[in-house]
């Protein structure tokens, strides 16, 4: 949808005009009090909910003492406790962080720290891969053509390999990641050479692509072509982190640990923050001065709210809720998937980050109105725009996502006639 306000830039699109006053938990409620239930989180964003009241509180109390410090002048006390707190839930090897605004941000970020501490310039990246928007991040974007369109030519060195996608490909999981480490093989052997390759950048859940686990045995295997090539592994955790597949991070599922993590979205629980870690040892070969930002860690409201949201998630059980809550949903979705097998093609997911997969986008499109209708908000993705996104707050309940399962399936019911 195109805005109809003429003060708002038309590159925005809208997948509705809904203007919330207030928001809370999963709902969010207009002017007139009609309330819609978000099972978009603004895309991945609201972790622990609108508004929690702890994340609030804690913005109001840090605001009345400090809004901003800028990093590269005084170093903000809430800061050091974010990156203190955030060791808590990284492994031992990624225990040095560097804070900015958003996911883009983040993963330029990771390819400037990679190329500078390698030496290297070439990055490898995965079909139906979203990394952002900013130049550098559109050359590392695959997911849909309209995030490049007419901005080329774009930076360079930049090397697609395919992505283990395997009701895509038509194939079962393993002869996917057989195929898929072949083609990347192939590449290191044709277009990129180890010797000039910075660093491999990987989603453990394709995000923008369709929401695509990568299975563990391909994760796995990654990892060991990175160590035996000196290749830096980057997993870009920006959608998929702070619980919302079940797991802290989406790579714990895996049992590997990246040389750089990206992350952003759940990480301020709505106020603009992202971050990558990385050891110190990685982090020391970062020439000073050659990277850095105004507000990046300098926003201690930002700060405040992410070390909110990191409590949140811990000491409300969000992790767990998000294992159970993914667990009940896919179980409700393949149930319709069985009633439905000529509309939902596929049904997958890790936690609360589920796909249904239409065979196009019309079907998509058209469930995704009908359920509109009945002021349950759902996003579509996928290259093709035919997958069906749930990514509701962690905090949503057994209710709540059986309410949204029942307006889904008399959409479905609508639309197969």
């Amino acid at each position: 949808m195109t805005s109809t306000f003429p003060s708002l830039s038309p590159v925005w699109t809208h997948l509705t005009e809904i203007q919330p006053v207030r928001a809370e938990g999963i709902y969010l409620y207009d002017a007139d009090d009609q309330r819609y239930a978000d099972f978009t989180s603004g895309i991945g964003v609201v972790n622990t909910g609108h508004c929690h009241p702890r994340v609030v509180a804690a913005v109001q109390a840090q605001a009345e003492k400090l809004i901003f410090g800028q990093m590269n002048i005084v170093i903000p006390p809430a800061t050091v406790a974010l990156a203190e707190a955030l060791q808590q839930h990284t492994p031992p090897g990624l225990d040095c962080f560097f804070f900015s605004n958003s996911g883009a941000e983040a993963v330029e970020a990771s390819v400037k720290l990679a190329r500078q501490a390698t030496g290297r310039r070439n990055i490898i990246v995965f079909q139906g891969s979203f990394h952002g928007r900013t130049a550098q991040t559109m050359a590392m974007t695959t997911s849909k053509y309209i995030y490049r369109y007419n901005y080329q030519p774009l930076p360079g060195g930049v090397f697609v390999a395919p992505y283990p996608y395997a009701y895509f490909y038509g194939w079962d999981e393993e002869t996917t990641t057989e195929f898929c480490l072949k083609q990347l093989d192939a590449l290191l052997h044709g277009q990129t050479d180890p010797r000039e390759t910075a660093a491999v950048i990987v989603e453990p859940v394709l995000g923008e692509g369709g929401y695509v686990p990568a299975p563990a045995g391909f994760l796995q295997a990654l990892r060991q072509v990175c160590t035996r090539n000196d290749i830096l592994l980057i997993l870009d955790e920006v959608q998929s982190g702070f619980g919302r597949t079940g797991k802290f991070f989406a790579f714990e599922y895996a049992g590997i640990v990246p040389d750089i993590l990206v992350m952003a979205k759940g990480l301020g629980s709505g106020v603009p923050i992202s971050g990558i870690a990385a050891s110190r040892e990685l982090m020391a070969r970062w020439t000073p001065g050659s990277h850095g930002g105004t507000y990046g860690g300098g926003a201690a409201i930002a700060s405040a709210a992410a070390l909110a949201t990191l409590q949140v998630i811990a000491e409300e059980g969000l992790v767990a809720n998000a294992a159970a809550r993914g667990a009940q949903l896919l179980r409700a979705l393949r149930s319709l998937q069985e009633r439905y097998p000529d509309l939902l093609g596929d049904v997958r997911g890790l936690g609360l980050m589920v796909a249904t997969e239409f065979p196009d986008k019309a079907a998509a499109k058209a469930v995704q109105r009908a359920c509109l209708e009945q002021r349950l908000l759902l996003l579509t993705c996928g290259t093709y725009e035919n997958v069906i996104r749930w990514i509701p707050p962690l905090v949503v309940t057994a209710e709540q996502i059986d309410e949204a399962v029942t307006i889904f399936a008399k959409a479905l019911a609508g639309i197969a006639g």
